[in-house]
């Protein structure tokens, strides 16, 4: 008698008419988006809390069994920092981009390859889906070629000087070409990729590459339906702080140019911006913060985020 109190009381706690509702908002999205890739770039917030660890999980799995073809790219930054301090080595960063020594690489190796790329293959599979983990080193998946940084002058010493002082910041990386034999290799399978950012040089050396570069990539390779990028933010704002969408590329090109799109959020815009300028159909700034965010943002009308668009195609 007791459990059926408590099913009544369940129950009770759902408005029918609501879930319709969001049932037949959600079904042309299916329709349209059945057998299409969707490049998720997982990190932020999302990826560090619990709550939000599994809502996640159960977003990409649903995406899965509703026939979509997700992909998940993941970062580690935070976490990266957080066994490096415990180890006692220095974290430093030139430019927004971490130092990365050879001491340093077998750090990020064994977090982002290891720790955090096999916790997100264990939250899916237990959501129900069926996800395997690789790196770019993996089937030469992520072909890599060292990142080289020119120390930021001033109009004064530019104008002294012949050429540009070159950085080395070490195993850091930048995308040279990506292997779709081994992401259609998963997809075909029926399993969901979950990739960690590590590229391999034409040396055979291992280099760290920002996840959010490599997610646009993929989405390139792929000529991706979606790609989507979870961030701590809700979406791209305007200089009121308003959220901005519906977006064309042109109008993302003038926000760069009047500073409206500018500091951390920069590089971001410019993946999305240049994944779109590629092929691909869309990209979606998306907050993470949000649980469900990645099916908010596919499945309704008001979405979580900024979307943009090639509109001329």
């Amino acid at each position: 008698m007791q459990g059926t109190e408590s099913i009544t009381t369940q129950a009770s706690q759902y408005n029918p008419t609501q879930v319709a509702e969001v049932l037949t908002e959600a079904l042309p999205y299916i329709q349209k988006f059945t057998g299409k890739t969707i490049v998720v770039k997982y990190g932020g917030n999302a990826m560090t809390d619990e709550a939000l660890q599994h809502s996640f999980a159960r977003d990409v799995v649903l995406m899965k069994l509703v026939g979509m073809n997700p992909i998940v790219v993941h970062g580690g930054g935070p976490q990266i920092g957080e066994l490096l301090k415990k180890l006692g080595i220095k974290s430093e960063f030139v430019q927004g981009m971490r130092v990365t020594d050879s001491q340093t690489m077998d750090v990020v190796e064994m977090v982002l390859g290891a720790t955090v790329n096999k916790q997100i293959v264990s939250l899916i599979n237990s959501a129900g889906g069926q996800a395997i983990g690789v790196t770019g080193k993996d089937g030469h998946l992520i072909q890599a070629k060292k990142l080289v940084l020119n120390r930021c002058l001033s109009e004064e010493e530019q104008a002294n000087i012949d050429a540009p002082e070159i950085i080395d910041i070490g195993h850091v990386g930048e995308v040279k070409s990506i292997n779709r034999a081994v992401i259609d290799l998963l997809v075909g399978s029926d399993f969901i990729p979950v990739i960690a950012p590590i590229g391999v040089g034409d040396d055979g050396a291992s280099y760290n590459i920002n996840a959010d570069l490599v997610a646009g990539k993929v989405a390139e390779v792929l000529q991706a339906e979606k790609l989507m990028l979870l961030t701590n933010v809700g979406g791209l704002q305007d200089k009121e702080g308003q959220t901005l969408t519906g977006l064309s590329t042109e109008r993302v090109d003038e926000l760069i140019d009047d500073g409206t799109i500018h500091g951390g959020m920069l590089p971001k815009i410019r993946c999305a911006l240049d994944a779109v300028k590629s092929g691909v159909a869309s990209a979606h700034i998306v907050d993470g913060r949000v649980p469900h965010a990645v099916l908010l943002e596919i499945f309704t009308d008001a979405g979580v985020g900024t979307l943009i668009t090639d509109q001329s195609r």
